[in-house]
């Protein structure tokens, strides 16, 4: 199952060599995305780019898809690549890999590093003191690996120009969609968009896609507190409220919350109004307002402000992509 570029007519003198490091057990979406974006689009198109693929150990690789791909090229590959797409990868690349990619980095080449695939220039130090866009399930083990990286798991992607991260595996279409634009500009990244149903820019961040929150832990020293919370969603609750319920004082409450749950009570409680939030916007018609109403955020103008700073995006275009 090859995932290069099909037969095409002849490219462009010098187009941009695009070359993406695939390795065994690979997940084919990011790979296709990638080529979806730099291959082929008709004769309708020019074509400023060419897609290939490359691996440590060349030949039939399995994939999380259940069917082999066949990759004919070596590490060698990077060394004439332009851009390197690193799509997903180990916690820990081997030496060939990392000095592979170090040698393309150093002449210039992009690195672009989906999902998994940010280990690889983590650990060559590229994103030292950096931004980079993790996928929310890889943050910790990041930051445990890594830490000079600032892992940032609420957009979709970040690009530094030599590198660019993008945190889910369905982000490598705005990302690739992205480097176009900035390559050669609007009209052909929207050409490329069109074609493909989408957009240089997707709406929204990286923090739409992970599980809703739930209570999370409940330490016994405040689990009544929290379930009685919960009951009460809908009502005005003040941190004095809370420490009233509780029995001791609004600084002790707050030390308690910081040291068992590491919120502040109003923000934990902010959490799960944010929650309650979604769940409405993905399972029901209701008006925001009505929502609001029942969440406790008291106004839509002030659940459209907190789901802004929370999300990144609009509850109406939160509820378009999840309802």
């Amino acid at each position: 199952m090859p995932l290069d570029c099909p037969e095409t007519p002849p490219a462009p003198v010098n187009p941009h060599r695009v070359v993406a490091l695939v390795a065994p057990n690979q997940e084919l979406h990011p790979v296709t995305s990638a080529s979806a974006v730099f291959g082929y689009h008709g004769p309708d198109i020019p074509q400023r780019y060419g897609f290939s693929l490359c691996a440590e150990h060349p030949g039939s690789l399995p994939t999380t898809l259940g069917v082999p791909i066949q990759v004919d090229s070596g590490l060698e590959a990077l060394d004439d690549a332009d851009t390197v797409v690193i799509a997903g990868w180990t916690f820990t690349p081997s030496p060939a890999v990392l000095q592979a990619v170090a040698r393309a980095h150093a002449r210039g080449a992009r690195v672009v590093a989906v999902c998994g695939g940010i280990f690889i220039p983590a650990a060559l130090g590229l994103l030292d003191g950096r931004r980079a866009s993790v996928h929310w399930e890889l943050a910790a083990e990041l930051a445990v690996r890594h830490p000079r990286v600032i892992p940032d798991d609420t957009v979709i992607y970040v690009d530094h120009g030599d590198v660019a991260t993008a945190g889910a595996s369905a982000a490598t279409l705005d990302l690739c969609l992205h480097q176009v634009f900035q390559e050669y500009g609007a009209a052909h990244a929207m050409r490329i968009g069109r074609q493909l149903a989408a957009g240089p820019h997707r709406e929204g961040c990286q923090r739409q896609y992970p599980p809703l929150p739930t209570t999370g832990p409940m330490p016994d020293s405040l689990a009544p507190l929290l379930e009685w919370l919960l009951s009460r969603l809908p009502d005005r609750i003040t941190v004095e409220d809370m420490a009233a319920y509780s029995g001791v004082s609004p600084r002790t409450l707050t030390r308690q919350f910081a040291d068992q749950l590491g919120v502040p009570p109003s923000r934990w409680l902010l959490e799960r109004r944010l929650a309650a939030t979604r769940a409405l916007l993905e399972e029901t018609d209701l008006p925001v307002e009505t929502i609001a109403t029942r969440v406790g955020l008291s106004s839509a103008v002030n659940l459209r402000r907190r789901f802004h700073t929370a999300l990144r995006t609009t509850p109406a275009a939160y509820r378009r992509s999840f309802r």
